[in-house]
């Protein structure tokens, strides 16, 4: 029996995971990445949410406070938010970073691996909102076909 380094069995495990399978690890990752406030988040700290005239010039990733993440996700609750960014951290996809201020600073901010996922969650969501016309069609046209039936 050979033993294997800490990197071999990484790469082991890497070319193993399957998201049909059950129990994939990956699959949780999908979940997790899956959410909608996850999506809204990553697409803020990325800088393509909602800019403040006079306020927002830079384009590209940023560090944000929580209170700005909650004032740029309309509807996310603050525990929701919360939970979200907790878990995100502890994914490797946001830092957080704790400035000695008073009151204490508190900034959220994209890592490496979290602004690769953040450039394929923009285009999902550029993808939504360039093609919402025409999925609320297909919904209008499917209750209406539905209701005939």
């Amino acid at each position: 029996m050979s033993t294997q380094t800490a990197a071999q069995q990484r790469a082991e495990a890497k070319a193993s995971y399957n998201a049909f399978m059950d129990g994939c690890p990956s699959r949780q990752l999908l979940d997790r990445i899956s959410d909608k406030w996850v999506a809204l988040i990553l697409a803020a700290l990325g800088s393509d949410g909602p800019r403040r005239p006079g306020v927002d010039h830079e384009d590209g990733p940023r560090a944000m406070r929580s209170s700005e993440l909650s004032r740029r996700l309309a509807g996310a609750s603050q525990k929701m938010l919360t939970q979200t960014l907790r878990s995100l951290e502890a994914d490797g996809l946001v830092t957080r970073t704790v400035t000695p201020t008073v009151p204490v600073t508190v900034t959220y901010e994209l890592t490496a691996l979290g602004l690769s996922l953040n450039h394929v969650m923009a285009g999902l969501k550029e993808w939504a909102e360039t093609h919402m016309t025409d999925v609320l069609a297909h919904r209008e046209e499917h209750h209406r076909t539905a209701a005939g039936r």
